[in-house]
């Protein structure tokens, strides 16, 4: 019995070809977008049409971009940056977009754009990560600051500003502190004090001894290991239970004066390995 072949998908219309997607006027790029998302929707993904419509209601829709990046024009950051992450967003808007539900693609495309624009503000305007809440207090303070030093003609105190923003003073102190996250320097810059050309890092810091610990115990583990299982057992009654040399005799059937000759030949071979990898 012969098998019934398998539907094929009707061929899409040919869509049009458009030279400059970006110089449409907004009425046409809204018709043309729908006209591109129905043929999107009929072709196959990895396809030169596919691709083609695609790229096309990217080009397209680049004005969205730009409208979305107006509002962030005076953050001193690059615009070329800014579109970039911009038209991250509006890919993603995109691939996710359906006809069938019927919704303005504008609709869903000026949250994913500005939702990609915040994301890098967020994630590269602070040299140190601090909760959003901190972020934009911030802000609100450097407001508030400028607003009361116009008024008093000196500069806010913690009061002032905690009164103008109907704050309490810890909170502050609290974004103020904060604040110091937003440009960090590097340690290995020099300080250039006094004629001091030495990094920050040289003049920061001590010795840790817990580090100190660790690589001790990271070297000893082999060193263990090489040892007979009866000298480990009597090394762990004696540091790890904290066994008295009597006791751990009691314990192995073996005189005091035995465990202590076993504990010193140990101990030596031990402070032998250390310095062959100190």
């Amino acid at each position: 019995m012969a098998l019934a072949p398998a539907p094929t998908r009707a061929p899409a219309e040919a869509l049009p070809l458009i030279e400059f997607p970006e110089e449409l006027a907004p009425r046409d790029a809204r018709e043309m977008t729908r006209l591109f998302f129905a043929r999107l929707e009929t072709l196959d993904e990895g396809t030169h049409e596919y691709q083609y419509a695609r790229n096309t209601l990217i080009e397209m829709n680049l004005s969205l971009v730009r409208y979305a990046a107006r509002r962030f024009r005076n953050r001193g950051d690059d615009m070329d940056d800014i579109m970039q992450v911009g038209t991250i967003g509006l890919i993603k808007a995109i691939d996710r977009y359906e006809l069938s539900r019927e919704v303005e693609f504008t609709t869903l495309a000026i949250p994913y754009i500005t939702g990609e624009m915040k994301r890098f503000f967020r994630d590269t305007t602070w040299d140190v990560r601090v909760p959003r809440r901190l972020q934009e207090l911030r802000v609100d303070l450097a407001r508030a600051n400028e607003h009361l030093a116009g008024e008093l003609g000196r500069d806010p105190k913690v009061c002032e500003l905690a009164a103008h923003l109907d704050i309490t003073t810890e909170e502050v102190v609290e974004g103020q502190v904060a604040a110091n996250g937003y440009n960090a320097s590097s340690i290995d810059a020099p300080l250039n004090d006094d004629g001091n050309d030495a990094p920050l890092a040289d003049l920061l810091g001590e010795c840790d001894q817990d580090m100190d610990l660790f690589e001790d115990l990271h070297a000893l583990a082999p060193l263990l290991d090489q040892l007979e299982e009866r000298d480990r057992q009597i090394l762990e009654l004696r540091f790890g239970q904290e066994m008295t040399q009597s006791q751990i005799g009691e314990a192995l059937g073996i005189s005091q004066m035995h465990v202590s000759r076993l504990l010193t030949r140990c101990l030596s071979q031990l402070r032998d390995g250390m310095a062959v990898t100190s």
